[in-house]
């Protein structure tokens, strides 16, 4: 059974609601197998919140690093390299606390390096950052690895990607180019090894091409620009081959790239599973703890007929992203940041991840009648905006139970 560190968390991030679920929750499915969703009955209204949901692991190692930097060092500069975990309210509060962010999440300036002295603090975010950066602010005399909020699991795939190197593969990330998580693996990778960033299976799939010389190797260069490493050389590079990723992707994602290129490589080497380990490196799956059970959690509470479902966390989170892609395939999905999206009983603004666009729905909430709910959150949402979502809707229905009376089942 897996024994994990516990952390300080600022309590107005926490829930007594959600604290109390959790708690009983634990205590009779110590093993983690059971992955059915809590029923909070209120009578008019029924939630189904998943299994697991809310602050991993990762997080509140980061949330605790940061808030203790800032507590610890009052007059210093404090900055943060960029998003410290993609939650609006924790990096708000963190700026309220007077720390300045370095760079925006996709890696523009907004302070310059050349600002910084050796007597600032810098905070590597949750996400890790590469190692030109690391190195940069090391020459500084910024003691990087003091204020390292990097997450474990993070480094667990930067740690497989070496290991897999060390043995002559090129290294494949299943990843989004642009997210700071993938762009630090990437950069840890390419130091160790010929590397490649793929997004999704379509470009798998072109990928693919190349290695059964399908298509022409100079298109190649303009097809993954920009997601290759320095002096990639796809003739020589596609030769053998494993696969890592971006700890927030979908497991089913990662695991239909991985067997696809397998299967590519059986074909062009002509292997048997016996020998495929020639081409094509054994690697474990590398999505991390709470990624995995937070989507079987979802699949779990997607069991339950429902008329909606909500999934509350930062628009900019990856994780998020992908608990609301699997929620979308069965029912009314609403992609919300925080309670204040629901501006009242018959309209809701949310998120629409594919295009980027936020959006206001009429009507979304049946009030003449029963509603069945379903409600998770991304690995990076505190479970007090949970509650608080959880508070505005039974608030719309008068003959609700109260808070207290459902925690009192807990």
């Amino acid at each position: 059974m897996r024994i994990m560190k516990t952390f300080d968390v600022p309590q107005v991030y926490r829930s007594p609601l959600i604290s109390a679920i959790k708690k009983k929750r634990k205590e009779g499915d110590r093993m983690k197998k059971d992955f059915t969703p809590t029923l909070l009955d209120f009578g008019p209204l029924r939630i189904y919140l998943a299994r697991h949901f809310g602050f991993c692991y990762g997080v509140e190692n980061a949330i605790d690093i940061a808030f203790r930097t800032v507590e610890e060092n009052k007059g210093k500069r404090i900055f943060l390299l960029s998003e410290m975990i993609h939650n609006p309210q924790v990096n708000a509060d963190l700026i309220a606390s007077g720390v300045r962010f370095l760079q925006d999440n996709k890696g523009g300036q907004l302070i310059p390096f050349e600002n910084l002295t050796s007597d600032d603090i810098v905070l590597i975010p949750a996400f890790g950052t590469t190692l030109a950066i690391e190195k940069r602010l090391k020459d500084l005399g910024i003691a990087v690895e003091k204020y390292n909020t990097t997450c474990p699991f993070v480094e667990k795939v930067w740690n497989r990607s070496e290991a897999i190197a060390k043995n002559d593969y090129t290294i494949i990330i299943h990843g989004k180019p642009s997210h700071e998580e993938t762009r630090a693996t990437f950069s840890h990778a390419a130091a160790s090894a010929p590397s490649i960033v793929v997004k999704d299976m379509q470009q798998t799939v072109e990928l693919g091409k190349y290695i059964m010389g399908e298509k022409p190797l100079d298109s190649f260069y303009v097809e993954f620009k920009g997601q290759i490493s320095e002096g990639f050389e796809a003739h020589k590079h596609l030769q053998r081959i494993g696969v890592v990723n971006q700890t927030t992707m979908l497991a089913t994602d990662t695991q239909a790239i991985a067997d696809y290129l397998k299967e590519i490589m059986i074909r062009k080497f002509e292997l048997s599973e016996d020998n495929v380990q020639e081409r094509f490196a054994d690697t474990r799956d590398t999505l991390c703890y709470a990624t995995n059970d937070n989507q079987s959690a979802v699949n779990g509470m997607l069991s339950v007929s429902a008329d909606l479902a909500i999934v509350v966390g930062g628009y900019n989170s990856s994780n998020t992203s992908h608990l609301v892609e699997l929620c979308e395939e069965k029912l009314p999905t609403f992609y919300i940041s925080s309670e204040a999206k629901i501006l009242s009983p018959s309209t809701i603004m949310h998120y629409n991840f594919h295009n980027g666009t936020e959006l206001v729905t009429q009507d979304f909430l049946p009030l003449n009648k029963p509603v069945t709910i379903l409600m998770t959150s991304g690995a990076s949402c505190p479970d007090a905006v949970v509650e608080a979502v959880i508070k505005k809707l039974a608030g719309y229905h008068p003959a609700s139970r109260s808070i207290e009376e459902i925690i009192a089942q807990f």
